[in-house]
């Protein structure tokens, strides 16, 4: 391959990079966005359903400890122990099956009675339509419960002043099912 072919190549990665992780506009660009076109825009429900795959160990581990508490290893919930996270977002159950983003946060052990952790999850979308925007999750996951929800915050992008609500059920204990209801612009 020419030389002139490979650093077009590079280039061309270097560029499209950024575009990948979120749609970035400066503040005027944003501010017309309010002024301008959101008056002109309905609220649009959206209806999500992928897996969240998470690694506690092993290799490509995608969850490690930050953080515990001097209680953490004697508390029966684990009070005050603090994951941070960078999970595969699939569109199946296989941790092989078509990726569509990554999950990114942080999770902590927050209960004194029962487990349970307080969670605030980015959900950064990498593949499809929703390629470049991402979704803000904030919440408490009560984990010995079936079926749990947090609410959706915020998001960016397509989810621009998205609200709503994530409902999540383990499907295996290291990937979780997610539906999200999201009503966005």
């Amino acid at each position: 391959m020419k030389k002139e072919h490979v650093m077009l190549m590079l280039c061309t990665i270097v560029i499209a990079i950024p575009l990948v992780q979120s749609v970035s506009e400066g503040p005027k660009a944003v501010q017309t966005w309010f002024k301008q076109e959101l008056p002109l825009k309905k609220q649009k429900v959206t209806n999500l359903h992928f897996y969240f795959h998470d690694a506690l160990a092993g290799q490509g581990r995608t969850a490690y400890p930050v953080f515990q508490s001097n209680i953490s290893f004697t508390s029966i919930t684990g009070f005050g122990l603090g994951f941070m996270f960078d999970n595969p977002m699939t569109v199946g159950p296989d941790p092989l099956s078509r990726r569509i983003g990554r999950g990114q946060g942080i999770a902590g052990a927050a209960a004194l009675e029962k487990p349970g952790f307080l969670m605030n999850l980015n959900f950064i979308f990498t593949q499809g339509r929703f390629n470049g925007s991402t979704l803000q999750i904030l919440g408490t996951n009560p984990i010995q419960n079936q079926f749990r929800e947090m609410s959706v915050v915020g998001g960016t992008g397509v989810f621009r002043l998205a609200q709503g609500i994530a409902t999540y059920r383990n499907e295996t204990s290291s990937t979780i099912e997610y539906d999200i209801v999201v009503l966005h612009y």
